[in-house]
């Protein structure tokens, strides 16, 4: 017999999940009420990126959905409110006009000067603007300026940048908003999730910015009464969230808008649950076919921070756009279907796309195909060009993750020079973790962009590869070229690279004799790393 009263109490305890308006509407909702993506994530327990994501086109789900929901409901009420207090009180103005009443002298000039005007809606919430105690000229024009933006002092108004030797009365000591993002040229806007900010950016100083790693660790090891063991833990476990945290951080004052969660082609997408996506990475995995006669030592390399040097390369900013044609424009950044060339150096240098037992066109990274580029080009002439047949890219830029990088790298330094283990295995973990998540991965949502993960493994790969061209190009014998970080010479390769812990330099792993008499390791093998402790990369 049916249960009814079970049916009854599923009843009850289903519910529509909360109406949500359109992404467009949302951002508008938002800036309507002057509010900064970080203020709102702050409230939501999001992070920004997460908001830019929802204002994309992406929906969140379960509580926060009701929350956020809750948020654009109120957000809409009182924009609706605060316009019908303003239609009021402009027919009260009408009415004291009509009565002779005194207009609002706040909003009359001023020894020629003008009040400030209030902040648009869809302003950029991204400029830092701040007020000069000593006027500096104009990064713009030249004259005299009362606040800078970013770090460069420039003025807020286009209409005072007039030019050089004009004369320009003193600005007023109020502060004045940043320019409106909508109020810029068109050709100054860039499509999708891109945003182009007029000002130009720079770096601000090291000592102004929170150093959030350090932070991270002082507070872990006092919450762990200064257990290295339990606080490295701790760290360890939150290294994703707190590479988002980071990332948001430094991508404040950024010239883009990064899309976080955007559409992405099938190519780029898993063919079944445990199956890979259609992008060939280029992964090195060569052992020289034959040796010269005799026998040789061997050093296998440890190249340091290989995914750390890889997240300086080009990515794609916005969403992936479909293209056909033989074309490589070096302005964007995506994956390529390609007709590789032959490659007729194995005997003596790896494969630039790794080993391939399938022939035919593959796609292939950005990072991959600019490599045969520059190889077939009249510096190298190592080979033909390949054949692009179609692409996927968008608009791209090599700066995007260099803040993140150098804040990473910088913790990395401090951490070796304080002999900090603490310290290094948490930055290790943080841009590991950062690159092996940034796909279909259940560890991080802030940041979909499987497009991205394969673009710097693939970067990972290919700086790889130079360093065996390097070794060759002068006088080593490359004996073995592995993953992202392995690299088996003879020679004196102290000459050619530089022995140590930082990102530009490589140290000893193993070393091993091979001739005639014995053949070299199988591709593939593990070399026991004891010789030197630990990986870096």
């Amino acid at each position: 017999m049916t249960d009814f009263g079970a049916i009854d109490a599923l009843l009850a305890s289903a519910r529509q999940e909360a109406v949500l308006p359109p992404a467009g509407e949302r951002r508008a909702l938002r800036e309507g009420l002057n509010l900064s993506r970080p203020q709102l994530a702050q409230v939501l327990n999001v992070s920004p990126s997460t908001i830019g994501g929802w204002e994309s086109g992406r929906d969140p789900s379960g509580e926060v959905r009701e929350k956020y929901a809750y948020f654009l409901e109120g957000a809409k009420a009182k924009l609706a409110a605060e316009t019908a207090d303003a239609v009021g009180d402009a027919g009260d103005e009408e009415s004291q006009d009509e009565l002779g009443g005194d207009a609002d002298t706040d909003a009359q000039p001023v020894d020629g000067f003008h009040s400030p005007a209030a902040p648009e809606a869809g302003q950029d919430d991204d400029l830092d603007v701040d007020v000069l105690a000593v006027p500096q000229p104009c990064v713009l024009c030249g004259q005299p300026a009362h606040h800078q933006v970013a770090g460069f002092p420039q003025h807020l108004d286009p209409a005072e940048c007039a030019a050089p030797g004009s004369p320009r009365p003193a600005a007023p000591a109020a502060s004045v908003p940043a320019p409106s993002v909508s109020a810029r040229p068109a050709a100054d806007r860039d499509g999708q999730g891109v945003r182009i900010v007029a000002a130009g950016r720079r770096v601000r100083p090291a000592d102004a910015e929170p150093d959030l790693i350090r932070q991270a660790v002082t507070e872990a090891l006092a919450q762990h009464a200064g257990d290295v063991e339990a606080a490295s833990a701790a760290l360890l476990k939150r290294a994703i969230p707190d590479a988002m945290a980071l990332l948001d951080h430094t991508r404040k004052g950024g010239r883009y808008d990064i899309v976080a969660h955007p559409w992405l082609p099938d190519i780029l997408r898993k063919q079944s649950a445990r199956g890979a996506d259609q992008i060939w990475e280029a992964r090195p995995k060569w052992t020289r076919p034959e040796l010269p006669p005799g026998e040789h030592a061997v050093t296998a390399l440890d190249v340091n921070g290989a995914y750390l040097s890889a997240l300086k390369t080009h990515l794609p900013i916005g969403q992936l756009e479909h293209s056909v044609g033989d074309d490589h424009d070096r302005r964007r950044a995506g994956v390529h279907l390609i007709t590789p060339p032959d490659w007729e150096h194995d005997a003596y240098l790896p494969n630039p796309i790794g080993n391939r037992d399938e022939p035919g066109p593959l796609w292939v990274t950005e990072p991959t195909l600019r490599l045969l580029l520059r190889l077939a080009g009249p510096n190298y002439g190592l080979c033909e060009a390949p054949q692009i047949h179609e692409s996927w890219t968008s608009g791209a830029t090599e700066q995007l993750l260099e803040k993140f990088r150098v804040a990473l790298k910088d913790a990395r330094d401090r951490a070796i020079a304080d002999d900090d283990e603490v310290t290094l295995e948490y930055v290790k973990a943080m841009y590991a973790k950062f690159v092996s998540t940034l796909g279909e991965s259940n560890y991080n949502r802030e940041l979909y962009r499987t497009d991205w993960m394969h673009l710097i493994r693939s970067q990972a790969f290919a700086n790889l590869w130079w360093k065996a061209h390097r070794a060759y190009d002068e006088g080593l014998m490359v004996v073995r070229a592995m993953g992202t970080d392995e690299l088996h010479v003879t020679g004196d390769w102290r000459a050619v690279f530089a022995e140590g812990r930082g990102v530009t330099e490589v140290k000893v792993k193993d070393t091993y004799i091979v001739g005639t008499d014995g053949p070299l390791p199988r591709a593939g093998t593990v070399i026991d790393p004891s010789s030197t402790g630990r990986d870096d990369a």
